[in-house]
C-alpha cells in the first residue's frame, strides 16, 4: 500500500502545514504551478516528490519537472498533467491520450476547484486537489490524501487548509 499525499497550486507559497498533513504519507504529488523551485525541495526533502509544472513555472522549474508525468504505482497507471479538465470535459492537449491509453488515475490542477469524479466511459478516476496556495480566486485552500493498494483507491480525504 502507497498512501499519497496530493497538492497543486501552490504559486511559490509555502505553509508549514503541508508537512504536518503529509506527515503519514509515503510519496508527495504537485499537480502543478508550484510557482519556485524553494517549494518544490522543501516537499522533495521531507517525501519523495513526483511532479508536474504548470503555466506559471518558469525554465528552472520546466527544466526539472515534464509537463506530463505518467508512471506506475501499486498497480496503478498514475498520469499527471496540470491543464487537463476533468471528466466531459478534458483540455485537447490531453484529451487524445486518455481516449487512446487511459491511464487508471488522471490527476490535473490549473482550475484551482477541488473535483474528484470517476469517469465511467474511459475507467478511470480523475482528482484534482484544488489550490493550497494563495493566489487565484479560490477562497478555500485544499489538498487530497490517499491510499493506492494493489490497483484499489482507498481512504481518500479531502484536506482544507485554514488561513
Amino acid at each position: 500500500m502507497t498512501r499519497i499525499g496530493l497538492l497543486s497550486d501552490t504559486h511559490a507559497y509555502w505553509d508549514d502545514k503541508y508537512l504536518s498533513y503529509f506527515d503519514s504519507c509515503d510519496e508527495i504529488w504537485h499537480a502543478g504551478d508550484i510557482g519556485s523551485l524553494e517549494v518544490a525541495r522543501k516537499l522533495d526533502a521531507f517525501r519523495p516528490l513526483r511532479a508536474v509544472y504548470g503555466n506559471i513555472d518558469g525554465q528552472d522549474i520546466r527544466k526539472i519537472y515534464p509537463q506530463i508525468n505518467r508512471f506506475m504505482v501499486d498497480g496503478t497507471d498514475v498520469l499527471i498533467k496540470h491543464i487537463g479538465g476533468y471528466p466531459g470535459n478534458y483540455d485537447s492537449s490531453i484529451r487524445g491520450t486518455l481516449f487512446v491509453s487511459p491511464p487508471k488515475l488522471f490527476i490535473s490542477g490549473h482550475s484551482h476547484i477541488l473535483k474528484v469524479k470517476y469517469d465511467k466511459t474511459l475507467g478511470m478516476l480523475h482528482i484534482n486537489p484544488g489550490a493550497a496556495g494563495l493566489s487565484g480566486f479560490h477562497k478555500v485552500r485544499t489538498m487530497v490524501r490517499f491510499s493506492i493498494d494493489k490497483g484499489e483507491f482507498k481512504d481518500l480525504e479531502v484536506i482544507e487548509l485554514a488561513g
